[in-house]
């Protein structure tokens, strides 16, 4: 039986994702609340898949993705999310995840999307991947979606530096991009294009 780790904020619907799942034939399910919290879990337990949503109280749920797929080739990643804007269907394709489904999608949908990740870790699913394709608009990648998780939390890019591992001077290139795609031209603007464009992930 495959062994399934849930990484989701909310205790809820991690047990309720436990219990649907569970009756669906699934029996060694764990849970994760962090990207911290998750990265113990991967280690200490090694699932054979992972759902990840992508709010998550430390880091981004991207962050998580692009770290699994650095150490493993073979773990499946669903990214379980409440947004199923394109953007963040690209970001989760680019990051490394074997799926993306969105949360008011059924049970169904999101076992299939399991048991496809567990055949093919590193193929992609979707629903509506052809319409993403079909596009071709500049999209946000998953290192900027990381970068504007922070700039929702009030931070200084010496703090988004510090937590994303990454120099200030690589914050700021970030952040030229994100303005450039976004149309803006500063950090309130950009989170405010953010949640009017319903990319944010709150």
């Amino acid at each position: 039986m495959s062994r399934l780790l849930i990484v989701d904020d909310h205790a809820l619907v991690r047990e309720g994702l436990k219990r649907a799942l569970t009756h669906e034939g699934f029996s060694e399910i764990t849970e994760a609340s962090s990207v911290l919290e998750a990265r113990a879990s991967i280690a200490a337990l090694q699932p054979d898949v992972v759902t990840i949503d992508i709010n998550l109280p430390d880091g981004s749920g991207f962050e998580l993705v692009s770290w699994i797929r650095s150490i493993s080739q073979e773990i499946g990643v669903v990214v379980l999310t409440l947004n199923d804007h394109e953007n963040y269907i690209r970001a989760a394709m680019k990051a490394g995840a074997s799926a993306f489904v969105c949360k008011s999608e059924s049970i169904p949908s999101l076992v299939a999307a399991i048991k496809h990740s567990l055949v093919a870790p590193l193929s992609f699913s979707a629903k509506g991947l052809e319409k993403v394709f079909k596009n071709t608009r500049s999209f946000l990648t998953a290192r900027e979606f990381d970068l504007l998780a922070q700039l929702e939390r009030g931070q200084t890019t010496a703090q988004i530096s510090k937590s994303l591992f990454i120099s200030p001077a690589t914050v700021k290139t970030h952040l030229a991009s994100i303005y450039r795609k976004l149309e803006v031209t500063n950090r309130t603007a950009a989170i405010h294009a953010m949640h009017e464009q319903g990319l944010s992930s709150k």
